[in-house]
């Protein structure tokens, strides 16, 4: 009779790492197909834009502001997946935060896109810690940060 090999057992690290990791796929196509704030303001008191030329991404971003506080956040635009499924959590992010707590939510996300394992597992980064396995793929680190392109480029604009 005939040996019959055996699949290697995997760890549970490396079935936890891959269901994981299929959930934030998931996570990242919900946003794509069902972005939450895609629209606009229809008296904007900050807009801004960001691109990507290399993947074509393009994400316009307005706010509308009380005081310095993201009142409501929308955007529009076209792109790859992670830049609009990246615009459409950053959005909802925002809302309620001060101008000043969204720069810091920013620096948190670049932190996590360059591998850091705390920020992947900072609650504050909400959905966009389905974005952390982009720090894998340098050149769609880019295509994660457009929309974080458009709220600094917001953030420059005097009203």
């Amino acid at each position: 009779m005939a040996e019959v090999e055996e699949a290697p057992v995997q760890p549970l690290e490396a079935l936890t790492s891959m269901a994981s990791s299929s959930l934030h796929q998931e996570l990242i196509l919900q946003h794509y197909r069902n972005s939450r704030k895609r629209g606009a303001i229809e008296s904007p008191d900050l807009e801004g834009c960001g691109t990507n030329p290399v993947c074509g991404d393009e994400i316009r971003l307005q706010l509308q502001l009380d005081g310095d506080r993201i009142v409501t956040a929308r955007f529009q635009g076209h792109g790859c997946s992670i830049s609009q499924a990246a615009a459409s959590m950053m959005a909802q992010l925002i809302e309620g935060l001060t101008l000043a707590d969204a720069a810091t939510l920013h620096e948190r996300f670049v932190q996590l896109l360059r591998g850091d394992r705390a920020a992947a597992s900072d609650a504050l980064l909400g959905d966009l810690r389905a974005l952390a396995g982009v720090a894998r793929f340098p050149a769609r680190t880019r295509c994660a940060l457009v929309p974080w392109d458009a709220l600094v480029s917001a953030k420059e604009v005097t009203r």
